[in-house]
């Protein structure tokens, strides 16, 4: 039984941005003080930390400093710096640990260890070179997406190849930045999914349900709960993010989005090792938020119910969305709106959510698009 961090203890957060602060907020209610390490000044986590120390995430000055105020340490996304994780993982208590985050990184090292655990991804080929992508090709086919291997998010890092004579330019775009890519298969998808699954200190396991994912521009637009999926692809996929949880020896929240073929074939897109965009129905519409639960894992509580309450929609609020919601706040006053407390409101950026509840589905997504709808007429 590994040992309760009890509240008043302070949870240290290495990443300030938006799921950061939902954590930080989850944790407040439940009586823990909050630490965070970030570069951006007053960024959302920042907001409303205890202490806030404003560094690189590879400052190993910065990390020692955090550390001194904290009693456990999270992450709350995976590009934060792997070895700086591995320092303060032998430093102070990182029940995560630093092997899944450095894992995750990488969409090569990820994809293999999904594939290691016995769970399928879509085919595809590390590149390096020219060559290298025009021969993965020939394995692989056309359409294809070539992204880097690192730091890529919404749509950033990546280009689609829908013909031959693409290949040299869709490399040489990428390979401004680096040189390390992998190319993957375009899959003809009928749905997207994510399940969120989290595994506690003490090896207690619990899978909130399975989201439907609506992209826009490749960026989450919507999350639709129940998905509209059959009762054996639901199971396939719960089974699916269980497997890869135990073989990861996951401790916090692991998000896997998946691409369903069909009623046989689901596979693996992408995974993360914290709380995910997906996920935020939860915070409404679930027993347990996903960020409690989180919370929950990392200080050795007993996992909470996921049991859906209601039928839900969460809509992202982007930067070109902003105004409109700000100006037409009576039409959403149906849902609950959220904002990150991010000051600039660049197109495409994430700036908040706004979930929707309804007895059924589609009441819920009729709510949804007769607002929506109308944000959409005013473009």
């Amino acid at each position: 039984m590994t040992s309760l961090i009890k509240p008043g203890k302070t949870i240290g957060i290495l990443g300030g941005g938006q799921l950061g602060r939902m954590m930080a907020l989850s944790a407040r209610e439940m009586g823990y003080r909050i630490a965070v390490l970030e570069p951006k000044p007053d960024a959302p986590t920042a907001q409303i930390a205890d202490v806030s120390v404003e560094a690189a995430y590879d400052d190993r000055k910065a990390a020692k400093q955090l550390a001194e105020h904290c009693d456990v340490l999270t992450y709350e996304f995976e590009n934060i710096d792997a070895d700086t994780a591995s320092f303060l993982e032998n430093t102070m208590y990182l029940p995560q640990g630093s092997k899944l985050l450095y894992t995750t990184k990488h969409r090569v090292r990820e994809k293999q260890a999904v594939q290691d655990a016995g769970v399928e991804v879509s085919p595809y080929r590390p590149v390096s070179s020219v060559e290298a992508l025009e021969n993965a090709l020939q394995d692989i086919g056309c359409p294809a997406v070539l992204k880097t291997c690192q730091g890529g998010y919404d749509g950033k890092g990546q280009v689609v190849i829908n013909e031959d004579t693409e290949i040299k330019e869709a490399f040489q775009e990428l390979a401004v930045q680096t040189t390390d890519l992998v190319v993957e298969a375009w899959i003809p998808f009928e749905k997207e999914i994510s399940v969120i699954v989290t595994r506690s200190t003490n090896g207690e396991t619990a899978v909130f349900p399975v989201g439907e994912n609506i992209h826009k521009n490749n960026i989450l637009h919507q999350t639709i709960v129940p998905a509209s999926i059959s009762s054996e692809t639901e199971e396939r996929a719960r089974e699916m993010a269980c497997r890869l949880a135990e073989k990861f020896e996951l401790v916090g929240t692991l998000a896997v989005e998946m691409f369903v073929l069909d009623e046989e074939t689901v596979y693996v897109n992408e995974v993360a090792p914290r709380p995910h965009n997906s996920g935020h129905y939860t915070i409404e519409a679930c027993a347990t938020s996903q960020f409690d639960q989180h919370v929950r894992a990392v200080c050795g509580w007993p996992l909470g119910s996921t049991e859906l309450l209601k039928p839900v929609v969460m809509t992202n609020i982007l930067g070109e969305d902003v105004s409109y919601v700000l100006d037409n706040l009576a039409e959403f006053a149906e849902g609950h709106v959220h904002f990150y407390g991010k000051q600039d409101a660049k197109t495409g950026r994430k700036m908040g959510h706004w979930t929707v509840l309804g007895a059924t589905r589609n009441e819920a997504m009729a709510t949804t698009e007769k607002v929506w709808r109308e944000r959409m007429d005013t473009e």
